[in-house]
């Protein structure tokens, strides 16, 4: 049957839209009123104000293939906020950061510390925090064939910016892992049990630190040399030997983890401070097993 149809005018009147109102509130900005620059006593400073999951293309340069990539990051910047302010101008956090997209945004550390300088001055205040979030990708052969496909890590770069202090930087990867249990393999007769990892670091660059060292994949080697054996995206049948014997010759507690993983980030100069957090999903158990150290040099 055919459905006579009102206009698309009628329709959205059917559904509720009316004509626009009289408009009485200037058009110009300049004659509107700034309620977020108003001045008074608001109580309480702010730590951190802006934006939030912000999603954009950015390019990433890599050691390891591919060595140059185009990804997709989420992007969260903030400043203080004085007691006597009442708002941010939340629109200039979104200005610089288009104005950085359009000359194409490239995930090193001496742009986007030029970037939290320049956004600082742009918003009048004296400090600015930029967080930002990206898949990092990485090709990884499989040990027999040498069949390659790309695996990814969780990476994340923060940047503090004081006008008085200057600049800290902090860089984060979670890899995924395997590892098997020493426990099940001492008192089995058969095999043992593994499980899926997932080893987020979490490293203080010195102030020095030169960008000739790849922070991805130093944390990435770090995690993955001391597990029971790596991922892999593309495993044929000797590549399936090849691992499951490496990680039955290699046991790993979630214990033993984050030890020997802090001990290869202890050996990096260019690393401050770090953290390590291993968790284990239990293949035997309904729980998660976890072990984290914080160290600082």
């Amino acid at each position: 049957m055919k459905i006579h149809l009102p206009t698309k005018v009628d329709r959205h009147s059917l559904f509720g839209s009316v004509a626009p109102g009289q408009k009485t509130k200037p058009t110009k900005k300049h004659e509107m009123h700034d309620l977020q620059n108003s001045k008074n006593n608001f109580l309480f400073p702010i730590n951190n104000v802006g934006i939030s999951n912000v999603k954009i293309p950015v390019l990433v340069h890599s050691d390891l293939q591919p060595l140059s990539q185009t990804t997709v990051a989420s992007f969260s910047l903030t400043s203080s906020l004085p007691y006597n302010q009442k708002g941010t101008n939340m629109s200039r956090f979104v200005e610089q950061l288009e104005k950085y997209r359009q000359q194409g945004l490239t995930l090193n550390l001496h742009l986007l510390r030029d970037f939290v300088k320049e956004l600082s001055e742009r918003l009048l205040q004296t400090d600015v925090k930029l967080e930002v979030e990206f898949p990092w990708f990485y090709e990884r052969k499989g040990p027999s064939s040498g069949l390659a496909g790309l695996n990814h890590a969780k990476a994340k770069i923060e940047i503090l910016y004081n006008e008085e202090t200057g600049y800290s930087n902090e860089v984060t990867l979670e890899c995924v892992v395997t590892t098997l249990c020493p426990c099940s393999k001492e008192i089995s007769e058969y095999s043992a049990h593994n499980q899926r990892g997932y080893i987020t670091t979490k490293a203080q660059l010195s102030s020095d630190y030169d960008e000739k060292y790849d922070w991805k994949k130093t944390l990435l080697e770090a995690s993955e040399s001391n597990a029971s054996s790596r991922i892999h995206p593309v495993l044929k049948r000797t590549d399936e030997k090849a691992v499951t014997e490496e990680a039955y010759e290699n046991p790993r507690f979630v214990e033993d983890m984050v030890r020997l993983v802090a001990a290869d980030l202890y050996e990096v100069e260019w690393i401050t401070s770090f953290s390590v957090e291993c968790r284990n999903e239990e293949s035997i158990h309904l729980h998660d097993a976890i072990a984290s150290i914080t160290y600082t040099k």
